[in-house]
């Protein structure tokens, strides 16, 4: 039984990973059709956010709000200033992005320094079963569910959902109708940075801060998003599901290096059997 629960905690703790640095990803890329290549430094914003503002004496719950407001914002203003100008054009998209990412990672190194912060946490830990597990890491698991049912949720059954959805799809109808599709470009990069700054924010307390932490996190969201295929949020959460079932069950089994190759693999495979995706099957009702 202790066995069982060790699996599922590490199941569940991997899967929320995933969800949360690819949900943002699955707003600009998946919905949005955006190849943001500089996601993984949107993260690190976020996590080095947290750990700036938590200097402050501000509480680590607030500090991780509003580390995420912050990259939010700065995805605005990289939408504005860069983004807007490039859709429809996959190739300059891609270039401006990896040059907005290299220039991120400069920034913070000059401003910051190159080495790792971290975010104190103290709640604690919970036993069952003879088996401690930290009462955070169980948050963080919370937190990607309510983050992913919330964007669902306002995707799916509210005004401002339908609003981005339409535009999303025909923006020429979208404009014909009225609505200000720059507007709705905008803010919803915006929030997929958002979304990225908080699970950025989100992992500081566990895995630090630092300015070259994006790598480790963009392959990953990259692969679970194309993974996931043509309905972003579903995709997203399938492919979490699928991949952090794999990486949490070897990577106990084994090492962690074992279980991230093997998503890789899996991945590959996925991708070679299903070229559209897992929900591009759906889509066709199978």
């Amino acid at each position: 039984m202790q066995t069982v629960l060790i699996y599922a905690y590490q199941i569940g703790f991997s899967i929320s990973i995933f969800v949360l640095i690819s949900l943002g990803l699955a707003v600009i890329f998946g919905m949005m059709k955006v190849i943001n290549l500089a996601h993984g430094e949107f993260i690190m914003l976020g996590a080095m956010g947290c750990t700036l503002i938590s200097t402050l004496g501000v509480p680590l719950w607030l500090s991780i709000i509003g580390a995420g407001l912050v990259v939010g914002a700065i995805g605005i203003v990289a939408e504005r200033l860069v983004i807007r100008f490039l859709y429809g054009r996959v190739l300059d998209t891609l270039l401006a992005t990896w040059g907005l990412s290299l220039l991120i990672i400069g920034l913070v190194t000059t401003i910051l320094g190159p080495q790792t912060t971290s975010v104190p946490q103290d709640l604690g830990n919970v036993s069952l079963l003879d088996f401690t597990m930290p009462i955070y890491n169980l948050t963080l698991i919370l937190v990607a569910a309510a983050l992913l049912g919330g964007t669902y949720l306002l995707w799916r059954y509210t005004r401002v959902g339908l609003i981005v959805r339409t535009t999303m799809q025909n923006p020429e109808m979208a404009r014909a109708i009225g609505l200000n599709t720059d507007r709705v470009y905008m803010l919803t990069f915006g929030y997929g940075a958002m979304l990225a700054g908080l699970a950025g924010a989100v992992i500081a307390p566990m895995f630090g801060a630092a300015p070259t932490m994006g790598v480790f996190y963009i392959a990953k969201a990259f692969i679970t998003v194309i993974s996931g295929g043509h309905m972003p949020l579903l995709g997203t959460l399938t492919a979490s599901g699928l991949f952090g079932t794999i990486d949490g069950a070897v990577a106990f089994a084994t090492a962690s290096v074992v279980g991230e190759i093997t998503v890789l693999v899996v991945a590959i495979v996925l991708l070679r059997l299903l070229p559209q995706g897992i929900t591009g099957r759906f889509r066709r009702g199978l």
